[in-house]
């Protein structure tokens, strides 16, 4: 079993571009950028941005819904059954408020842990056993910031907490050809692992 689709969780529109809630879709753009010959496109049938790309010798799809967040299981759930892909086989990238900033971390299944993205791709797989990378954007509580979540996952980050960001999505980006040859403990490991 190995990584067949890898989704980039974000909002749509130039609003939303730069705000915390769209670090899946940063990923994604990172990744699809480094791939040769691989570019996401409109494809309406899945109300998405998508490309296939070869990873690691692996044909994987990208995906970015243009749905909110809220609905973002519609396109998961309309490739997925398209391509006959396990939802284990399935990679959601999405902004995680319980990681500082800096830190990612890999796991699979569990809760929505109150993520509306997470919720609805779990409705639309008809269960939480797929994967998950998380991208710390850290929680407006431990930040010491006086500003509701809700509030908080729709602004920019900071300016001393982007670059911890961009250095969680580089060293994700490092295990992905990992997960796309089934090599998932290894993945874990070396994301898991800080840097002595």
């Amino acid at each position: 079993m190995s990584i067949r689709l890898i989704v980039g969780l974000g909002n749509p529109g130039l609003e939303y571009e730069q705000t915390r809630h769209n670090a899946g879709f940063w990923l994604v753009d990172n990744l699809a950028n480094s791939l040769p010959r691989c570019s996401l496109v409109r494809e309406t049938k899945y109300n998405a941005l998508a490309a296939k790309a070869n990873i690691a010798g692996q044909e994987v799809w990208l995906l970015e819904p243009q749905t909110f967040m809220n609905r973002s299981g519609q396109s998961v759930g309309a490739l997925a059954r398209f391509f006959k892909i396990a939802p284990e086989e399935v990679l959601v990238v999405h902004d995680e408020l319980d990681l500082p900033p800096g830190v990612a971390k890999l796991k699979k299944g569990g809760s929505s842990g109150g993520h509306n993205g997470l919720k609805d791709i779990t409705a639309a797989l008809g269960t939480q056993d797929y994967w998950r990378l998380r991208i710390g954007i850290g929680h407006p509580r431990t930040l010491n910031l006086n500003q509701p979540v809700v509030d908080f996952v729709l602004h920019r980050p900071r300016k001393e907490e982007q670059p911890l960001i961009d250095e969680a999505i580089a060293k994700s980006l490092t295990i992905i050809p990992l997960l796309c040859e089934g090599k998932f403990n290894i993945a874990a490991t070396q994301l898991h692992t800080v840097a002595k």
